[in-house]
């Protein structure tokens, strides 16, 4: 008998949220499913966490790192007919979340499905804001737009095996995979029941680094896509100012007004010089600027589901939390 769905994580030197992910998929309503985690080089106790959750271990050598190549190692070693990705620093908020990230593809003509994804009390103002941006509050099957996020989402095997991921492009390896199958006729869902926590904490580079290597992608799917500097402006303008409303409607504004500056500056000046680089084979130094940040996190979110939050046991202090944090 198949599982319902192969989980692919992947991983490098997450052993302080790995764990979380683990015992929030153990804590599932549906729990016939197979696990994987593809390691690429982890230096600290990433892999003995996740053989201590029984997780089948696949190694990808850290010089031949895609998240599309990844992807793809990860897939080969999979047995289900859904696929469900999951990045190492997330959790799941609600003992459904799988339920409702499978139960789409009951319809045969979607391809993708990607679930909400909430930061947490420790999150840049503004990349909170990016969130609530994409992963909005009500479900829907997105008809034109392919935006779609590896963090949380699903995929069919078996088109997968008619397109892979593309093992090239440094980033968007979801968007362009979900562009590929809509032009095929098949559709993407959002699901703002499948909600996890992201535990994304960078530092300022970090987050400059991001959106530079996803404006490279972005401009090898979409090359006849442009940024200019007109455009950088007008998007640094307009998001500082829609930050700012957010932060005043919740009497922020004097903490975060910096941090807000410095997020949206990182964010597109990162983007600007992303489609000036897109054409950069990327070398071994390159990927480890991409690729192998150093961040840390302890992540908490506000609930807003009808159901009872996972109850997560907080390691450090032998304490239960429930999945929206603290």
């Amino acid at each position: 008998m198949k599982p319902v769905c192969s989980i692919i994580v992947r991983a490098y030197n997450e052993e302080k949220h790995i764990g979380k992910l683990f015992a929030g998929i153990r804590q599932q309503t549906l729990t016939d499913v197979q696990v994987i985690l593809v390691d690429s080089g982890s230096t600290d106790r990433t892999v003995e966490i996740a053989r201590q959750y029984g997780v089948e271990i696949v190694h990808i050598n850290p010089k031949e790192f895609t998240f599309g190549r990844s992807l793809n190692k990860g897939i080969s070693h999979a047995v289900a007919d859904i696929l469900v990705f999951a990045s190492a620093h997330v959790y799941p908020v609600y003992p459904d979340w799988l339920e409702h990230m499978v139960s789409p593809f009951k319809d045969s003509k979607v391809a993708v499905c990607f679930g909400k994804q909430r930061g947490t009390e420790n999150s840049k103002f503004s990349e909170q804001q990016v969130f609530y941006h994409w992963f909005l509050e009500t479900s829907h099957v997105q008809e034109e737009n392919p935006f779609c996020n590896n963090a949380n989402a699903a995929i069919r095997r078996s088109l997968w095996l008619e397109h892979p991921y593309d093992e090239n492009i440094p980033a968007l390896e979801d968007l362009d995979w979900a562009n590929w199958a809509m032009k095929k006729g098949y559709s993407v869902y959002y699901s703002a029941e499948a909600e996890i926590v992201h535990i994304h904490h960078e530092s300022w580079k970090g987050v400059y680094n991001r959106y530079r290597r996803e404006g490279m992608a972005f401009k090898q799917i979409y090359p006849e896509a442009h940024f200019s500097i007109g455009d950088l402006y007008r998007l640094l303008r307009a998001n500082i100012l829609a930050d700012l409303k957010a932060a005043r409607a919740q009497q922020v504004v004097s903490r975060q007004l910096v941090p807000i500056l410095r997020f949206r500056m990182m964010q597109f000046w990162g983007t600007y010089q992303g489609y000036r680089q897109s054409r950069h084979v990327l070398n071994w130094q390159m990927k480890r600027t991409f690729y192998y940040p150093n961040t840390e996190l302890n992540g908490i979110n506000q609930p807003n589901h009808r159901i009872t939050p996972i109850q997560y046991q907080d390691e450090e202090h032998g304490k239960m939390q429930e999945g929206k944090g603290n």
